[in-house]
């Protein structure tokens, strides 16, 4: 299997730069509303619950959105939670939770709903040995954090930057000559022993990449039956065994069915970051 850094965790000084962005973006010393309706010696003691089951994402963001109060996590990123789950008990100024409460629910849905999307590609992946990876189809600025959700959905990050690795796709066939001419430019180059990867659309493409020796393939857009033809002929290379294959392009949860039994190594779901539906959280306050 490839496998390419896997976010984990999330350095705490990314998770503590980023929240100050999401604060300064909403202004959140200037809230009009609170500023003018509530006391400042008001305090309150509210919930974060969920509405519908999900897998959990979060816990170390809420750490710094609501640094200055008082909470209690009951569970951990990548745990599943009940219909109607409690997630975290907070107390602390009305203010400083009210201000803030759009930004937390906007990131932990979000994460969550990553997650929750991941797993169910995971669950129907996994009898088939089949290991399901994220794109770079990421939001701008929030890619550690999606990253880290798609791993606490039980998914596999592929390459998180355009330095992690060779991916070489159409254009780069379209700009650089053709596949034989890049292949030969990036072996000459790869000093650091960087993974090469070829995108191939069609089985021509698939036997040159062969005969140049590449050792993994992403096979873009082919329909189940055009994949199984290509594992058929990669397994049957005197190497085949150790070459890994990729599909990606159109898989759903709807047919993921139909690919994850062609003997595929892993599939890529852009749609895990870009296409999801965020969880449903809220607070309540007592």
């Amino acid at each position: 299997m490839i496998l390419f850094e896997q976010i984990t965790s999330l350095p705490e000084e990314y998770i503590k730069r980023s929240v100050d962005l999401f604060l300064l973006e909403d202004r959140v010393a200037n809230d009009v509303t609170t500023i003018f309706s509530i006391s400042e010696d008001s305090y309150c003691k509210a919930n974060i619950e969920v509405e519908s089951k999900c897998i959990f994402v979060g816990g170390p963001i809420i750490k710094y959105i609501l640094a200055d109060c008082d909470y209690e996590i009951f569970y951990k990123d990548g745990d599943y939670v009940p219909q109607n789950g409690i997630i975290a008990n907070i107390s602390g100024k009305s203010s400083t939770i009210l201000t803030r409460e759009r930004v937390l629910l906007n990131i932990i849905q979000r994460l969550s709903g990553i997650a929750s999307t991941t797993k169910k590609y995971v669950e129907i992946a996994k009898p088939f040995g089949v290991q399901i990876l994220d794109t770079r189809k990421t939001t701008p600025g929030l890619r550690l954090f999606e990253k880290y959700a798609v791993v606490m959905g039980g998914g596999t990050n592929h390459r998180l930057d355009l330095s992690a690795a060779f991916l070489i796709k159409d254009n780069h066939l379209k700009a650089g000559g053709g596949i034989t001419n890049v292949i030969k430019k990036i072996n000459e180059n790869n000093k650091f022993g960087l993974n090469v990867e070829l995108e191939v659309d069609t089985i021509e493409q698939l036997k040159e990449g062969l005969n140049l020796c590449v050792k993994c393939f992403l096979l873009d857009n082919m329909p189940p039956d055009m994949i199984r033809e290509a594992v058929t002929i990669v397994r049957k290379n005197s190497e085949g065994n150790d070459i890994f294959l990729e599909a990606s392009g159109g898989i759903t949860l709807e047919n993921l069915k139909d690919y994850v039994s062609t003997g595929i190594n892993a599939i890529s779901i852009g749609a895990l970051t870009h296409r999801i539906v965020s969880s449903n959280i809220h607070i309540n306050f007592e």
